[in-house]
């Protein structure tokens, strides 16, 4: 009966899957998952309490053992009773001990376990804050990699104006060179159609010349009676006939006679010159203006605004009846000087850069000009065209004079002077090389002074084309004149000092001259002496007009409040009447004693 029933409940073990063959396989899983879960806890926990587990069994058996031990003496009494029962208080005294250790120990480790799990807490509170850095971190790498793509975008773009502007820069450059050449080029066309039409009138005046010559030779081998003219006539027909014949030869012959003489009077003066670009006016010699006493300036009488862009250079001419004006507008304007006011009389073109300097000739007929455009241009008063332009240095030419009436000396930034003969179509007939910028220059008795960058004013003779002289300066030269007796030489230098060098002595010996607020405005500030040598004036960079007394090294006057900016050039009347100043904001100011 009993293998029945076992029998049947192992049918219906067997049996059981076949009933159950329904049940989804995930709750097999689940279950298995369950177990699993359950085995893993299991063997967690007895690891834990595997020690504790170990020493209660030990306890277990020992107590067992005890208790057998008891039961045994209670059944089997023997005298040995008293020690079996100390030993086993000693026994249960050890095992008391061994489990208070225990429990020591569990709570040591629980201690352990509590400081390991608090410092998983921190952990896991340092790891979530750190991962919170991360991603701020990770935001603000997004940032600036989105900012370095902007400031990319940014160089790229600019990168690419850079680009632009370069090229854009080459292409004026060849430009501008392009230009210049053609600008050389048409000059030099005009200059060569101009000495072409200059040697088409020298041919027709010679030819007409040689025909007077001729009708005058004629009329010199002609013969004249005088007896045939005083004696009577033998019928009226006769004597009138040779009368009225001698008559009309005579009167002939005298009224040509001035003009055929002029004629040829010009024609050897035009044989003289060769192919000058001088007129016979030009060649007149003109007496020089001695002042023998120039008047202080005190107030200004007129304030104008003489061009569009600042001003250069001033000069009046030798009769301080004409004031010459050039700017920055590449314009020069002359200004005709009445009863002590500035009237606009012509403006003169052609220039294709600023005005550097200014110079009359000493008949009064031309005016020479200096200008940015590496040239300088020469003028008839009467026409606003130039009748010359001198080409030849590389650079801006910062000065021009007349050397005589038919020569001219300029001075370059590129560092060489030059020497051109008008008489020869403006030929470049001396060229001095200086390794340094030339800022000025004044002739004075086939001598040419220059003053340099390099703080030197250089002597040289024309007729040797040598320097004979280097006189030092404190500093850079921006301009230099000489006295009317060419006696003494002023040069005005960058630190803010005037110096008066005798040339009669050829020494190193100057005088300084110096005033509080003076202040040199620029690197062609121009500074002048007096038409008799008594004072000097200059322009400061406070807008002033600075006069010094030679004779007492001191300061004369000081003229303020005219000008708003700084003052580039000065100017004294041959006359000692007037003094104009201009400045680099288009303004020019007449000053007197009037």
């Amino acid at each position: 009966m009993t293998d029945s029933a076992g029998g049947s409940q192992r049918c219906a073990r067997v049996g059981a899957p076949g009933r159950g063959g329904g049940r989804s396989a995930s709750e097999t899983r689940w279950r298995r998952h369950i177990v699993g879960q359950l085995k893993h806890r299991d063997l967690s926990q007895h690891a834990k309490f595997q020690d504790l587990i170990r020493f209660y069994t030990q306890l277990l058996e020992k107590s067992s053992l005890t208790k057998g031990l008891l039961n045994h003496s209670s059944r089997c009494p023997s005298a040995d009773s008293s020690c079996s029962v100390s030993s086993l208080k000693k026994t249960t005294g050890e095992l008391a001990y061994q489990v208070l250790e225990l429990q020591q120990q569990i709570k040591i480790r629980e201690s352990v376990l509590d400081e390991q799990h608090a410092r998983l807490v921190e952990g896991e509170r340092r790891l979530e804050g750190a991962l919170d850095a991360r991603q701020a971190l990770r935001g603000r790498v997004e940032q600036v990699q989105a900012d370095n793509g902007t400031l990319k975008a940014e160089y790229d773009a600019l990168l690419e104006r850079q680009r632009a502007a370069e090229t854009s820069l080459r292409d004026e450059t060849l430009r501008e060179g392009r230009l210049l050449k053609d600008i050389i080029q048409l000059k030099q066309q005009a200059a060569e159609r101009l000495n072409c039409r200059n040697e088409r009138k020298s041919r027709a005046r010679e030819a007409k010349l040689q025909k007077e010559k001729k009708d005058l030779q004629t009329a010199d081998r002609s013969k004249v009676t005088m007896d045939s003219c005083c004696s009577a006539p033998s019928s009226p027909e006769t004597a009138e006939t040779p009368a009225r014949g001698h008559t009309r030869l005579f009167r002939s012959a005298s009224a040509s006679s001035p003009r055929i003489l002029s004629s040829i009077r010009e024609l050897f003066d035009r044989k003289r010159r060769g192919h000058s670009v001088c007129s016979l006016e030009e060649d007149l010699m003109f007496p020089v203006r001695i002042c023998l006493s120039a008047r202080v300036p005190a107030r200004a009488l007129q304030v104008l605004e003489a061009h569009e862009q600042g001003i250069n250079a001033v000069r009046f001419s030798s009769s301080s009846d004409l004031l010459a004006t050039g700017g920055t507008d590449r314009l020069v304007k002359l200004w005709a000087v009445r009863a002590g006011s500035l009237s606009h009389r012509a403006t003169l073109e052609g220039s294709s850069g600023g005005i550097t300097c200014i110079e009359f000739d000493p008949s009064g007929f031309r005016i020479l000009a200096a200008s940015y455009d590496k040239s300088a241009l020469l003028w008839r008063l009467d026409d606003p065209a130039p009748k010359l332009t001198l080409t030849g240095h590389s650079r801006k030419v910062t000065a021009a004079r007349f050397s005589s009436v038919h020569q001219v000396v300029t001075g370059s930034a590129d560092g060489t002077v030059r020497l051109w003969d008008l008489q020869r179509a403006a030929a470049c007939v001396q060229v001095v090389t200086v390794s340094s910028y030339c800022s000025d220059l004044v002739c004075s008795e086939n001598c040419v002074i220059s003053g340099h960058f390099d703080s030197k004013i250089r002597i040289w003779d024309c007729r040797m084309v040598s320097c004979v002289q280097e006189l030092p300066a404190p500093g850079k030269v921006t301009s230099l004149d000489v006295s009317a007796d060419h006696s003494q030489l002023l040069s005005c230098c960058r630190d803010d000092c005037l110096q008066l060098v005798d040339l009669r002595r050829w020494s190193n010996d100057r005088v300084c001259f110096r005033a509080e607020g003076f202040k040199c405005g620029s690197d062609s500030t121009k500074a002048v002496i007096s038409p008799d040598g008594c004072f000097l004036a200059a322009g400061s960079a406070d807008g002033a007009v600075y006069i010094w007394n030679v004779s007492t090294g001191n300061l004369e006057t000081r003229l303020p409040d005219k000008h708003s900016s700084p003052i580039s050039a000065v100017s004294w009347s041959l006359s000692g009447e007037y003094v104009v100043s201009v400045d680099k904001s288009s303004r020019a100011v007449l000053w007197s004693d009037i």
